[in-house]
């Protein structure tokens, strides 16, 4: 780089503000208020507000997924009759929209960092104002004849992203109605593929005896299973794994969301493969329980490849990690720097039950851009997916930074005993600081052509993407190029 575009270069981030787009949320448990809107700042009508009209449809959307009478939530919210019990409930749980016991479980922080991603779920400013204003005024049902036409949850076999291509099922599993935790391998199972496949989404699902309509109060009183973390690998002549040949894939837990590949960077199932489900946890739930886990898979048309298929590095620490007890507030760091260009796919942040929250940012000399802050609650373990047009674009030499909130005092209703210090380990009174999610390596033509795909549609130089540092950096010439003139023109583009 020559000292023309070095001091252009640093001219550019002379003018960006320090610790752009920084946490303006107040991140303290104990302090966090409900987001509560006037419905006039809306132009909304509070009166005018009914279920059938303006609520069934949030419901639809964000809701009857998991409540609905076979659904792993508590209660069904699929009627009139049912939802008009739970309005001041759902009231309430909807305003809290960012911390542990929100509902829907998508716990973003919308006023700060990124805001796109993929199978976004969660609650619009005006949503929560009709909500509030439907739950303020008595929660009329209104014209039944303005309902939208009801889910049929039995039609695709309940799998959220739709019927699978592939579909490859764990062994039974049987757990007694009260006893110890169980953990361990519980086998290897063929996925019958005789060729390559590139997959598209992943979604797993436990199916089990339990009644459809048999009453519950937690999710986790629905299923045995609280998570599996597996490989796939290749298998020989025999039938036995082969050494070298694994492949991870994004962990399963009770409450999180299937997972969704760019089309960029699908993940490989190789023929004559199997899934090796050597991590699993099962609990008891006060129920014998026999179920199992079904894995979906869904693929790339045949003679897809992916552009990007190097993954890049993962932040945290799952080891030795020091929670002191009763002890709001706490804050725990992890840094890496970034040696190559790096995409960041997913961010998926993993604490146990003291988490309460992790932001994510990137520091690039003096600035520092928080890409994400997002709430966290270890019944509902959520992985956020970047739509690929905002997901993170940071170069190399950048150092990639989280931060994880978390509070062992009385205010955190998931701690079992506030006096109890903990270090790292697997169980859930026990901690993890991780990042789960995953990012992708590029090489330096990909990173260029991904950046001028994001300045083609910039307005102009205020018109700035925080995941994108160097999206406005003058182009880079090398000895050879072409003359001044050429590369003052570039620099103005």
């Amino acid at each position: 780089m020559n000292s023309r575009t070095l001091l252009a270069l640093f001219a550019i981030f002379a003018l960006l503000p320090v610790g752009l787009a920084a946490q303006s949320h107040d991140g303290a448990l104990a302090d966090h208020q409900p987001h509560l809107f006037a419905a006039a700042d809306f132009d909304i009508d509070p009166g005018a507000v009914t279920y059938s009209k303006d609520i069934a449809p949030i419901l639809q959307r964000s809701c009857q997924n998991c409540h609905w009478a076979g659904g792993g939530a508590p209660m069904s919210l699929t009627t009139y009759g049912e939802v008009r019990r739970y309005a001041q409930r759902i009231k309430d749980r909807t305003a809290i929209r960012d911390r542990m016991g929100a509902m829907p479980p998508f716990f973003v922080e919308k006023d700060i960092g990124i805001h796109e991603f993929t199978n976004d779920y969660s609650l619009s400013d005006e949503e929560l104002a009709l909500i509030q204003a439907w739950a303020d005024n008595g929660a009329p049902e209104g014209d039944p004849a303005d309902m939208p036409p009801p889910l049929n949850f039995e039609t695709d076999g309940n799998w959220v992203l739709g019927e699978p291509d592939l579909v490859v099922l764990s062994p039974d599993v049987t757990m007694p109605a009260i006893g110890p935790d169980r953990w361990g391998d519980i086998g290897t199972v063929p996925t019958g593929l005789t060729e390559d496949r590139w997959v598209k989404s992943v979604e797993i699902r436990e199916v089990n005896d339990i009644p459809a309509d048999l009453g519950t109060s937690t999710v986790g009183g629905r299923y045995i299973f609280h998570h599996m973390t597996y490989t796939s690998v290749g298998l020989d002549e025999n039938g036995d794994a082969v050494s070298g040949t694994s492949t991870s894939w994004p962990i399963h837990e009770v409450g999180r969301n299937a997972d969704i590949f760019p089309d960029r960077a699908g993940r490989l199932l190789a023929a004559n493969s199997a899934l090796s489900l050597a991590n699993s946890h099962l609990h008891s739930n006060g129920r014998e329980t026999t179920g199992r886990l079904e894995f979906g898979f869904t693929f790339f048309p045949e003679g897809y490849e992916p552009e990007y298929t190097r993954r890049g590095p993962r932040l945290g620490n799952g080891i030795d990690i020091d929670v002191a007890a009763n002890r709001g507030e706490q804050e725990f760091h992890s840094f890496v720097t970034l040696e190559e260009h790096t995409k960041i796919i997913a961010f998926e942040p993993h604490l146990h039950a003291p988490g309460y929250r992790m932001c994510m940012e990137a520091i690039w000399g003096h600035n520092q851009f928080t890409l994400n802050c997002v709430g966290y609650d270890h019944n509902w373990v959520k992985q956020y997916i970047y739509e690929d047009d905002a997901a993170p674009l940071l170069p190399k030499g950048t150092i990639l930074h989280i931060i994880g909130f978390l509070d062992t005092s009385e205010d955190n209703a998931n701690v079992a005993d506030a006096r109890n210090w903990a270090g790292g380990g697997r169980r859930s009174v026990s901690n993890m600081f991780i990042d789960l999610g995953y990012s992708v390596v590029l090489t330096e033509e990909q990173f260029q052509t991904e950046m001028a795909e994001r300045r083609a549609k910039m307005t102009d130089r205020n018109d700035f993407d925080v995941g994108c540092p160097l999206c406005w950096a003058p182009t880079i010439m090398t000895a050879g190029d072409d003359d001044q003139d050429t590369q003052a023109a570039r620099e103005q583009q």
